[in-house]
């Protein structure tokens, strides 16, 4: 069984998940209008946020290359990509609202594409 986490949205307050959720999911089930246009499928960067706290230090390789391809790495992640931990204080960088665009196909339950794990850049490396 998983534990609920709580998560700071800067705009929205706190929101409620569950540990290892999909971080897009979870910001829609509690109410941010979090834009995501290819699925949740790393194919697109729309689903982006920052971290306050609580930044992962693991993200998935196709992550990684979609925020390298458009020259995000460093400075955003893919909420699709990014499972909900404890700590975690975000802010929604693109919002239906804020676009006017609307979302794409609902996100699976699952990471996808199937996760490779990678280590992002700046992730402390200390053990």
């Amino acid at each position: 069984m998983t534990q609920g986490v709580t998560i700071t949205v800067t705009g929205y307050g706190e929101i409620q998940a569950q540990e290892g959720e999909r971080l897009v999911l979870a910001l829609e089930r509690g109410g941010v209008d979090i834009l995501h246009r290819c699925g949740g499928v790393a194919r697109c960067t729309t689903c982006r946020v920052s971290f306050e706290e609580g930044e992962p230090d693991a993200m998935t390789v196709a992550e990684y290359g979609k925020l390298e391809e458009k020259g995000l790495l460093g400075t955003a992640r893919l909420s699709c990509q990014i499972e909900c931990a404890v700590g975690m204080s975000v802010t929604p960088l693109q919002t239906a609202a804020a676009t006017g665009l609307e979302p794409g196909k609902a996100p699976a339950e699952s990471i996808e594409p199937a996760p490779e794990w990678t280590t992002r850049p700046g992730a402390s490396t200390e053990g």
